[in-house]
């Protein structure tokens, strides 16, 4: 019964907001609940949904002071040196710049943070892609591709989460998995390439009519708030605040709220310009923090009812025995839509431990399972149980249902590229 009311509470949201029927907060927030009151737990919702906000409030916090930061930065003209930089290389190729949002992404995502990885590549390069009137689509996928990859880092969350379980170690299980990333990076390259080059023949057949170009009036209000003479010292308190975060000084939220009081204070010492910029970006911040903490709800009644836990033993169970030899291809390939279903924590802490068992009986290695558990890392990222991905889309300006619909295949492709590199090197057998 906990299986059924799981997989329908999940299909009916995505359906709901994949055909725009229901604004995304909306569904986090009223399709749970409702499932909830329907599977009997109407006594227990309140401390269910609250448990759920709770868990996810730092993260809350600590985006919306992100993105007040880094839009501060933004308007002061800190990345200005760099996208004039990357504008004069590229000379205004979309491919080129498609091709260097995914390298920023992915040496950027080595810090194994996506809630910052999406704010500096998206600060960084959102400027290119509206002077050349490419679609910000674009964007949100290039930088998601790159970052479902690099998420296999063991600082990342799912390695830690996967070598926990199976009591293995760094050497053990990561390392064998870099000629596995190095194939998705390579994949991530091809779709920036392709879609950069779709991009350039659209703007080269719409010409100036161009929906995606930012209009004088923003291009007036960012000149008024730059702020060039203190682009070195933006520089180094976004230098403190990355190490700060680097080397656990402070909690990450607290380190944002302190840089970003520090940062508006010095950019716009008058009360009124504070007031402009806040109201200039609270509507992004709102927005994402609004996303987050709807999530937190349908997380929260997701594993608080015990639907998670049932989903996770349902759908292991249901692997014959005789499906032995195709065992880890068959994790491979379900951990895609697993991951993109369920919580990492409920996948590798839930699921990953029945798999392995069934899998070592049926003749597969720890080491199969633990890389095969980590190729749909390439989906995951897009799961609207990932608080990040709200970010990612608020900051790229985005619906989040189109960013699904138009990065779906692309991330499949990641988690398919990945399976091709661990064939053919032999880490995973068929």
């Amino acid at each position: 019964m906990l299986t059924i009311l799981g997989f329908s509470m999940i299909i009916v949201f995505m359906y709901l907001i994949m055909t725009k029927r229901l604004f995304p907060l909306t569904a986090l927030i009223l399709i749970p609940i409702l499932f909830a009151i329907f599977g009997g737990f109407t006594a227990d919702l309140g401390s269910i949904i609250m448990e759920g906000v709770k868990n996810i409030a730092p993260t809350g916090i600590m985006l919306i002071f992100g993105i007040l930061f880094f839009s501060i930065m933004i308007d002061a003209g800190l990345f200005d040196p760099l996208v004039n930089l990357i504008l004069k290389f590229v000379k205004g190729d979309p491919v080129k710049i498609a091709l260097g949002t995914a390298f920023l992404t992915v040496l950027v995502s080595l810090d194994g943070d996506g809630a910052t990885t999406y704010m500096i590549v998206v600060a960084a390069m959102l400027p290119l892609y509206k002077k050349l009137g490419m679609n910000p689509l674009v964007l949100s996928c290039i930088i998601m591709l790159g970052g479902g990859v690099m998420n296999i880092l063991p600082w990342g969350g799912p390695t830690a989460r996967a070598m926990t379980t199976l009591k293995m170690d760094a050497s053990e299980l990561f390392m064998p998995m870099i000629p596995v990333m190095a194939g998705g990076v390579l994949w991530v390259i091809f779709a920036a390439f392709w879609l950069g080059l779709r991009e350039k023949r659209r703007i080269a057949r719409e010409g100036d009519m161009n929906k995606h170009l930012i209009n004088e009036e923003e291009t007036v209000i960012e000149r008024e708030l730059k702020r060039p003479g203190l682009i070195w010292f933006n520089l180094l308190l976004t230098i403190l605040l990355l190490a700060s975060m680097m080397f656990d000084v402070l909690p990450l939220a607290v380190s944002f709220m302190i840089a970003f009081c520090i940062a508006l204070i010095i950019n716009y010492p008058k009360v009124d310009e504070q007031q402009k910029v806040l109201k200039l970006h609270a509507g992004n911040a709102l927005s994402v923090a609004s996303m987050i903490f709807a999530a937190g709800i349908f997380t929260g009644i997701l594993s608080g009812t015990g639907m998670m836990d049932a989903m996770a033993a349902s759908m292991i169970s249901v692997v014959p025995d005789t499906w032995g030899n195709a065992f880890p291809v068959l994790t491979a390939v379900s951990s895609a839509p697993l991951t993109f279903f369920l919580s990492n924590d409920a996948y590798y802490f839930g699921i990953l431990p029945l798999i392995t068992e069934t899998g070592l009986h049926l003749g597969a290695t720890k080491l199969e399972i633990g890389a095969a558990s980590l190729i749909g890392q390439g989906v995951h990222l897009l799961s609207p149980l990932v608080p990040s991905t709200y970010l990612l889309v608020g900051l790229a300006g985005v619906e989040f249902s189109d960013h699904v619909k138009f990065t779906i295949k692309w991330a499949l492709g990641s988690s398919l590229a990945m399976l091709i590199a661990a064939l053919l090197i032999g880490l995973i057998t068929f």
